[in-house]
């Protein structure tokens, strides 16, 4: 008999935020979904000018910024539970935080390349070829950075995500070493930057929400993701 099909994903826009404010949003809808009191999410946000900082030893040391210099431009620092080191959330930037259950699955690695394989089937809708690169996590157009990967599990549900550069100001990138690679290593880039007409924060939220409910039942079921 064959295994029922996994009750869609539900989508919720929290429109613009601060990160420590949607942080408090993810543990309260975390802490449902391991209650079993709600259903597999995905969250869609974007964020007010900040530097996260994961929990890889020595993330710091990549802020170039000092306190009063972050003061001056407007942009909050906050450590938090995900893994990765340091990065950069600001407008433009479409953020999705999946906040589902593995429990079907419990294969960390195959969810990773699950959420490389959302972002790559979401930049493809707007005719760019990123991929994998190795020994880095995120997503690449060549040598240059176009989304981030970071996430955290509390007992086989998932929390954080990752982040694509729709249209977000990269200059902030220069306070920083972006996810502890050298600039010798590699850049930062994004949609707006890669192609002469950058879609908008609407119509990126609509591909990724597309591509991951389309690939979710195939993950769970154990299908084509595992690379």
């Amino acid at each position: 008999m064959a295994s029922p099909r996994p009750a869609p994903v539900a989508v919720l826009d929290w429109g613009r935020t601060r990160y420590r404010d949607a942080l408090a949003a993810q543990e309260a809808l975390l802490a449902a979904r391991i209650a079993g009191s709600a259903p597999d999410t995905l969250v869609l946000t974007e964020h007010e000018p900040v530097y996260t900082v994961g929990l890889r030893a020595g993330a710091i040391r990549n802020l170039l910024l000092d306190e009063a210099e972050l003061s001056r431009r407007g942009i909050d620092l906050v450590e938090t539970s995900r893994g990765g080191d340091i990065t950069f959330h600001g407008p433009g930037q479409l953020i999705a935080y999946p906040i589902v259950s593995l429990e079907p699955r419990r294969d960390l690695h195959a969810y990773l390349r699950f959420l490389e394989d959302v972002l790559i089937a979401t930049t493809a809708t707007f005719g760019l070829s990123a991929d994998r690169r190795p020994g880095k996590t995120g997503l690449w157009i060549g040598s240059r950075k176009v989304a981030a990967i970071g996430i955290a599990v509390r007992r086989w549900v998932t929390y954080h995500g990752v982040s694509l550069n729709v249209d977000p100001d990269l200059g902030a990138f220069g306070g920083i070493i972006p996810c502890g690679i050298p600039a010798a290593e590699g850049s930062v880039t994004s949609l707006a930057r890669e192609q002469p007409h950058s879609p908008s924060l609407v119509d990126a939220r609509a591909a990724l929400v597309h591509a991951f409910q389309s690939a979710w039942p195939a993950f769970l079921a154990g299908g084509s993701q595992d690379k």
